[in-house]
């Protein structure tokens, strides 16, 4: 284990395990390392934990459930760190934590234990312990992903008109736990850990909260800069802010990061989307996914080493049946 926390080069730590051996023994001491470090009280036992999964994932978690190590960002913009399965559901122990002049320290007070796949808990329960400061020490995140569904469909904001709550209450019950169980991850590769469909729906509030998407035209090839001058030549200054719009591609692509194979989508939908059935708005959200996931799988298929093609047909097929309402 001390020779494991101390190489940092993932090249260098998969090389050195596939010399081993005693493949079922090193698992067994590997988990029960992980074990001890899931229920981290500071970034170095964090760090540890994180390494712990990146070597878990090189050699396999055998009967276990694997699990991610995952640093993000919480609500407030301070540093989260949580595990979580391929069905993304959290694991174990789930830190916010504060920052500090010289480093960081766990705020116990927004920090869950969630349970195991052996003994998953009907809620999360909070852990109180003495908070200690972990000096100068960066929070690590993992930087090889265990085999997950790869398409991660996600909310920018929660607002929305209330004639679009059905069709996005169908969207986290039915379409994403379907594509959790039936996305085939081990077929596709390790290039991509996830492609991040953010979605922003046009909601009013009321007068000092609301956002009216306006969906600009992809033949003007607009740039960011242009978008507010060519909605003044659409609307007066007051009937933008009276309404709260915003001009906007239907779809924003960021860069492919291979470092943490991740690429994300911005799709928007403008009020008149909401104001269709919910049937019609299933349809076309159906049809906007799969156009963003195929544009993805264009943009990348000669640039890397992954089943594009196998991975958007089975995408596509689990959204056209969502569509059809085959999982009701």
């Amino acid at each position: 284990m001390k020779k494991i926390f101390e190489i940092d080069d993932l090249t260098e730590l998969r090389e050195y395990l596939s010399d081993r051996p005693d493949v079922d023994e090193l698992r067994e001491e590997l988990y029960s390392c992980f074990l001890k470090y899931s229920q981290y009280e500071n970034a170095v036992e964090w760090n540890r934990a994180v390494r712990v999964c990146e070597a878990l994932a090189i050699i396999g978690w055998g009967t276990y459930e694997p699990v991610e190590a995952i640093k993000g960002v919480y609500f407030n913009g301070d540093p989260e760190t949580y595990f979580i399965n391929r069905h993304a559901t959290p694991r174990f122990f789930n830190a916010v934590w504060s920052k500090r002049k010289d480093g960081v320290a766990i705020d116990y007070g927004l920090s869950f234990f969630h349970g195991t796949h052996d003994n998953p808990l009907s809620e999360p329960i909070r852990l109180s312990r003495q908070v200690g400061e972990s000096r100068n020490v960066t929070l690590c995140s993992q930087r090889n992903w265990i085999p997950k569904n790869p398409i991660r469909i996600v909310r920018g904001i929660a607002n929305c008109y209330k004639t679009s709550e059905s069709l996005i209450e169908s969207i986290e019950k039915e379409l994403i736990p379907e594509l959790d169980k039936r996305m085939r991850p081990e077929l596709y590769g390790a290039a991509i850990d996830t492609i991040i469909l953010n979605l922003s729906f046009s909601f009013y509030d009321n007068y000092h909260c609301k956002t009216n998407y306006i969906i600009a035209d992809e033949a003007l090839k607009l740039k960011s800069c242009d978008l507010y001058s060519k909605l003044r030549e659409m609307y007066s200054e007051k009937e933008i802010e009276d309404n709260g719009y915003y001009l906007r591609p239907r779809f924003s692509f960021g860069p492919f990061r291979s470092a943490t194979g991740t690429i994300r989508v911005n799709i928007v939908f403008e009020k008149e989307f909401s104001l269709l059935s919910v049937e019609e708005q299933k349809h076309l959200f159906g049809e906007f996914i799969i156009q963003a996931v195929e544009h993805v799988v264009k943009r990348l298929e000669r640039k890397i080493d992954y089943a594009l093609r196998v991975m958007n047909s089975d995408f596509r097929s689990i959204v056209v049946s969502w569509c059809r309402n085959d999982f009701i």
